[in-house]
């Protein structure tokens, strides 16, 4: 069973290694809905200690509840069994032993907050980490840098257009006729003869 609310969500399951890796995937999900994405790696992490500390070593049963809740500056991230002892960290050799198996709770220590385990009951216990909750702000569309006059691209210059002139057409040119007169015919009388003079002397 899942429940989620706003800042809340539980998960009740049998801590086996076949549903450890399904716990994973289900606490990305919800981080990844409460825009919590840095946060994944650290708590999907220590989420499979916890359990695994659950399967190796929790008693008569092996059902749990893992429990997310997010505050305002701080996630919790928990886990309650029915086993009331309450877990004891591991020296440096002892948990090399178990690296198969997870790396316990000195891994839990070192890449969380705070971490803790109180008694829950008479019958169980709890066992959580916190980790600061930053969350991711939604991205930004990227806006360009302003520029200085200096860095301002050169107006784009389009190519000038003129106005083709329109073809001058001549005005044609009138061309009167001249017209020749053939020149005057001049008649020339033929010479005549000159009349011989007459006497007046009657002959």
């Amino acid at each position: 069973m899942i429940s989620h609310p706003s800042r809340h969500c539980t998960v009740e399951l049998q801590a086996l290694p076949s549903r450890i890796g399904q716990v994973r995937r289900i606490v990305s999900a919800q981080l990844r809905y409460w825009h919590l994405d840095p946060l994944i790696d650290r708590a999907a992490l220590g989420v499979t200690e916890l359990l695994s500390n659950v399967h190796r070593h929790a008693r008569p049963d092996k059902s749990c509840v893992v429990e997310l809740e997010l505050l305002v500056d701080r996630l919790t991230v928990s886990v309650r069994d029915h086993d009331p002892r309450l877990p004891v960290v591991a020296d440096a050799a002892e948990d090399a032993a178990l690296s198969t198996c997870g790396r316990g709770l000195a891994m839990v220590a070192a890449m969380s907050e705070s971490w803790g385990a109180r008694p829950e009951g008479e019958d169980g216990k709890v066992v959580w980490f916190t980790l600061p909750a930053t969350t991711t702000a939604r991205p930004q569309p990227a806006r360009s840098p302003r520029r200085t006059p200096e860095q301002q691209p050169a107006p784009r210059r389009h190519p000038e257009t003129h106005p083709t002139p329109a073809p001058v057409t001549a005005a044609p040119v009138v061309t009167t006729p001249v017209v020749t007169a053939p020149a005057p015919a001049v008649a020339h009388a033929a010479s005549a003869p000159p009349t011989p003079a007459r006497s007046a002397v009657p002959g």
